[in-house]
């Protein structure tokens, strides 16, 4: 009978260069979906939505946004797992304030904004959640629920995606907001098919 292995603990260091990794990633993702008019899921679809109301960037508003779940990060999960939050959106703001200048996106197709933006999004979530992060909002409560209860943090994302994006058809038309849920989707199949109770140990 096999020993059982023990899950090596990520080193400050690794904690580093995934949060780094996973803002960036969302940032481009973000880059994408605002150059091709189009939203998402969670609080980085409520941004997209009321940038293109405000015209305010992306980054700021998903920083903004994420002041209340904060506290709610703080009580149900920890000083820690706070701490890295308020880090990542802070990195957020400063990369998608940033990209422009780095990144000029002039012309993407819708679809391929849609698919490559939800996905890499997905992965940026998923990078951040494995090193106790999020990118606060939905994420802050669907993490809790798969910590405590093992409730899809996949599942709980897509419901609420389901809100957010009914939200976007005030601002968008019939096209945009289907290719919107398409990139939700995309983000959420990340989630769901990486990120389940027993799957990943290396907190």
């Amino acid at each position: 009978m096999s020993t059982p292995t023990i899950a090596a603990r990520h080193t400050p260091l690794e904690d580093v260069h995934a949060l780094l990794i996973g803002s960036s990633f969302i940032a481009v993702g973000l880059t994408l979906l605002k150059a091709a008019g189009l939203s998402t899921g969670g609080v980085a679809g409520i941004a997209l939505i009321v940038s293109y109301v405000t015209h305010w960037p992306v980054g700021v508003l998903f920083f903004l946004i994420n002041i209340p779940f904060y506290v709610l990060a703080q009580r149900t999960m920890g000083w820690a797992f706070t701490g890295k939050t308020l880090i990542t959106n802070l990195l957020l703001a400063g990369l998608t304030l940033a990209l422009p200048k780095w990144l000029r996106v002039t012309d993407v197709d819708p679809v391929f904004a849609a698919i490559f933006g939800g996905t890499i999004i997905g992965m940026g979530i998923l990078a951040l959640a494995r090193h106790k992060s999020s990118v606060g909002g939905i994420g802050v409560l669907a993490l809790w629920l798969y910590e405590k209860r093992g409730i899809s943090a996949g599942k709980v994302q897509m419901a609420s995606d389901c809100l957010i994006l009914a939200c976007a058809f005030a601002v968008m038309n019939w096209d945009k907001l289907l290719l919107s849920i398409l990139s939700a989707v995309a983000l959420s199949v990340v989630i769901i098919a990486n990120h389940k109770p027993g799957r990943y140990e290396g907190y």
